[in-house]
């Protein structure tokens, strides 16, 4: 991905201002900013930087993400931290094949050695049904007929 190209994340900055140095090495500062650097993973296909950020303890052992899954929106509900835990609320609007999905998930971050890592989350998934006049799910602002309908 281009580094002058807007963040999958939704920060509305620069990919280089935001997601990609975190992608490069850099440590994420807050359980958010790693939450919103891993879903960035999952838009741009960063399967290595997603299993570097998961936690050896409850990290998969083989990681695959699947090509034909395209990730629109990110819409971050709360997040928090207290020491070396901290959670982050998320929703993501995403659309594998020709279907519509929501994934909203509470996960859950440990700090360790100066590191944030996901642990763990709490998901659900609900399929999404637009109509031609709803407002596009990818959030565009406009109507789904006129976007990606």
């Amino acid at each position: 991905m281009d580094s002058s190209q807007p963040c999958p994340c939704g920060s509305q900055k620069a990919y280089g201002d935001c997601c990609q140095p975190f992608h490069q090495g850099q440590a994420a500062p807050t359980p958010e900013a790693l939450m919103r650097s891993r879903y960035s993973a999952f838009a741009v296909e960063d399967a290595d930087y997603l299993s570097a950020t998961w936690h050896s303890q409850t990290r998969p052992g083989n990681l695959t993400l699947e090509a034909d899954t395209q990730w629109l929106k990110l819409e971050v509900v709360s997040s928090s931290e207290e020491g070396d835990s901290g959670k982050v609320s998320f929703v993501a609007t995403f659309r594998e094949k020709q279907e519509w999905l929501r994934l909203s998930e509470e996960s859950s971050f440990v700090r360790e050695n100066g590191r944030w890592y996901y642990l763990d989350g709490n998901a659900s998934f609900e399929p999404l049904k637009p109509g031609r006049n709803d407002s596009c799910p990818c959030g565009s602002g406009k109507k789904f007929k006129k976007c990606c309908g």
